[in-house]
């Protein structure tokens, strides 16, 4: 009898590079918000940090180079899994385990998705500054350009969708990540999905609260 596809050692090793990209992305995007949340603290802080940015260019190109790497081995050993992954339902019934899934884990490949065009629509938006601004130039003024963009309900919208979809796919993929690295048995199995859930939520609603915020008028 020929082994499972998915227990195959060139399976296990596109899981764990899936899951090794996923961690770096995962701690991105939780140093993202971090400095992203400075929006709360005015226009000077925000502004700051973004200019201390620009300074260390040596740091901000290498974490670039990072992402970048990271983004495209975890997009492309996730289309390769999910094919793996329906050629092996294709071969016998999967319904039982269809029943078992998680909404987290059934999204996993739209949301992905989704979130690969927000992530365009988002450097085009923030990184080139060439949609959603109707044009006006902000200079260095980084505090004024985001309230301009999410003062657009539908922008603002939009970022708000793709961060409950986020929510939905960190919480999935951090899950994933323990048991791809034979840190997750049963007995730690709910406490392991609880620790990615609340993860999930937290880089959410740290998103969130910025155009929220802004939609509101508590950021001006």
């Amino acid at each position: 009898m020929s082994a499972c596809s998915c227990c195959q050692p060139a399976s296990i090793g596109k899981k764990i590079v899936m899951a090794l990209s996923g961690l770096v992305l995962a701690g991105f995007v939780l140093g993202h918000m971090s400095g992203n949340l400075l929006m709360f603290k005015g226009a000077g802080a925000i502004n700051g940090y973004a200019a201390w940015l620009h300074a260390n260019p040596g740091l901000l190109w290498s974490t670039r180079a990072v992402l970048i790497l990271s983004t495209v081995a975890h997009i492309w050993t996730g289309v390769l899994l999910t094919l793996e992954n329906r050629a092996a339902r294709a071969g016998g019934p999967a319904v039982e385990a269809t029943r078992r899934a998680t909404l987290s884990s059934r999204t996993m490949p739209y949301s992905g998705v989704v979130i690969l065009v927000f992530l365009v629509f988002h450097l085009l938006h923030y990184t080139f500054r060439t949609v959603a601004l109707g044009g006006q130039e902000f200079g260095e003024n980084v505090y004024a350009m985001v309230v301009a963009g999410f003062s657009q309900p539908a922008v603002a919208g939009f970022y708000i969708i793709s961060m409950i979809l986020l929510c939905l796919h960190l919480s999935h993929g951090i899950s994933s990540v323990f048991q791809t690295l034979g840190l997750r048995n049963e007995r730690w199995r709910c406490r392991l999905d609880i620790v990615a859930t609340a993860y999930g939520w937290l880089i959410a609603l740290g998103f969130i609260s910025i155009p929220l915020a802004v939609l509101l008028g508590c950021i001006k």
